[in-house]
């Protein structure tokens, strides 16, 4: 992809964001959830995926000691497919590695086999179940792990 760019994300990727969000999740986060994650969460780390200057893609997690938490990753639906998830998370563990990260877990729904099949990839096993995690239908969600090192 040209010209293709991972960044910190910064205030005014905000706008951005909120496209792929809504265009990804059923009960997208809002603008004052990510305003409070980028300004005030000191243990939120988000980036921003960019092609041509447009943010195409976002991850956050949550760092506390040595464990992270992927908090949302996403990619516009109409760019899935070309490998940009892949990208976007095998960037975001190598930066939780640089911050001393040693575990890394996240929730997916269970019926979103693809993401299940992405983290997989990068050695993350099933841990749990949560039961009737997601609100908006009640859907199951797998806890998914993985040591860093």
């Amino acid at each position: 992809m040209a010209n293709l760019k991972i960044r910190k994300m910064k205030l005014r990727d905000i706008e951005g964001v909120l496209k792929v969000e809504r265009m990804s999740f059923s009960t997208p986060w809002t603008k004052d959830i990510f305003i409070q994650e980028v300004e005030r969460n000191q243990h939120a780390h988000y980036y921003v995926m960019e092609i041509n200057d447009s943010i195409v893609g976002y991850v956050g997690s949550w760092v506390v000691m040595d464990d992270a938490q992927i908090t949302n990753i996403a990619i516009m639906p109409d760019l899935r497919g070309n490998k940009l998830g892949e990208k976007l998370f095998r960037f975001t563990m190598q930066q939780l590695v640089t911050l001393g990260v040693k575990r890394l877990s996240l929730e997916v729904r269970a019926s979103n086999l693809p993401a299940q099949k992405l983290y997989k990839k990068f050695g993350m096993v099933p841990g749990g179940i949560r039961k009737n995690y997601y609100q908006d239908d009640n859907e199951d969600a797998i806890v998914m792990w993985v040591n860093l090192v």
